[in-house]
């Protein structure tokens, strides 16, 4: 089983950016996790990160045939990116959107989720832990 891990704009910056809503985990560390549960799942994942809209959009693409599930966190393109949902939509793979903190919990206009409606799943608020969660869950759901 193949996962494509997709991080958008900013989430390179974890462990400087805002830690009081981000933690102060780094970068470094959601690829060290995110390694350590593929291993203990027995999947395979590919990470990608993009600060750039239509890099996110080709690497979605690019996923078509060649993956089985997508855990993504848009960044603040979730908000705002109608060419994400539809890259999603177009490739039909299962995707889990991934976000650190509660959005929900946040300004308004966080509470709004263009991926997400192409999503079989949000988890939110669970700060890195949410990814491990993810692709737990993604396995479970492609194994059914």
């Amino acid at each position: 089983m193949k996962i494509l891990v997709l991080n958008g704009p900013n989430l390179n910056m974890l462990g400087i950016r805002e830690p009081k809503i981000y933690g102060k985990n780094s970068f470094a560390d959601l690829l060290a996790l995110l390694d350590q549960t593929a291993r203990e799942a027995g999947v395979e994942i590919r990470q990608y990160q993009s600060n750039h809209e239509g890099s996110l959009v080709d690497a979605i693409q690019d996923a078509y045939g060649k993956f089985d599930g997508i855990v993504i966190n848009p960044g603040a393109y979730t908000h705002t990116s109608v060419a994400i949902l539809d890259a999603l939509k177009a490739v039909s793979i299962p995707a889990v959107e991934v976000h650190i903190s509660d959005v929900d919990a946040r300004e308004p206009f966080r509470q709004v989720s263009y991926a997400g409606m192409a999503c079989v799943k949000t988890i939110k608020g669970q700060g890195l832990e949410g990814y491990r969660q993810a692709i737990l869950f993604l396995k479970d759901y492609l194994n059914k």
